[in-house]
């Protein structure tokens, strides 16, 4: 007699390009409806953004990305494909088409936000989750910093809402000094 384990086998399921783009469509709409930040959708298709967002009255055109993890790097590509008469056409997206790119790892379940101005001249985005063997402390973009509710969250309050540092990097910013706040309160 066979038991349930002995005949159940491991499926292992192959998305098309078109099907990971709806599942991180769907992940990023769901992050944001999460925030309370109203998502648009443009009507006709072919636009280089797939999703406008509202982020107090600022509109934000953003591409989704289906990104990997390999090992402890998440790679987000800055760029589409398409086929053309001779062959494969690679195509970089500029500030005149998007603002951000939001790229949603399925391995993390999570969803990251990214500027264009901070990746101008990527092709690709390395966004680390540990730090690397070499040590390297310079020039890392942290996926932490970058995680959607991090960077577009509303609901943390003045201590949590994220700055931008002249160099590029998130740094945490209140309106009120930390060691005002009465802790019995």
């Amino acid at each position: 007699m066979l038991t349930l384990s002995e005949t159940t086998t491991t499926l292992k399921v192959v998305l098309t390009t078109d099907q990971k783009g709806a599942i991180a469509e769907t992940a990023m709409v769901h992050e944001a409806t999460k925030l309370g930040i109203p998502v648009y959708k443009p009507v006709m298709e072919g636009s280089r953004c797939d999703f406008i967002l509202d982020v107090g009255g600022r509109l934000i055109r953003v591409q989704c990305k289906w990104t990997r993890r390999r090992g402890e790097v998440i790679a987000v590509p800055c760029y589409s494909n398409r086929r053309a008469r001779h062959g494969l056409v690679r195509r970089r997206y500029t500030p005149d088409e998007i603002d951000a790119f939001v790229a949603y790892c399925p391995e993390l379940d999570r969803c990251y936000f990214l500027p264009i101005d901070d990746f101008r001249r990527h092709t690709q985005i390395l966004l680390r989750l540990a730090p690397p063997r070499n040590n390297q402390k310079l020039g890392i973009n942290w996926a932490r910093d970058y995680e959607f509710e991090a960077r577009l969250g509303r609901s943390r309050g003045a201590v949590a809402q994220l700055g931008e540092r002249r160099h590029g990097m998130a740094e945490v910013r209140g309106s009120i000094p930390l060691g005002s706040i009465d802790s019995a309160a």
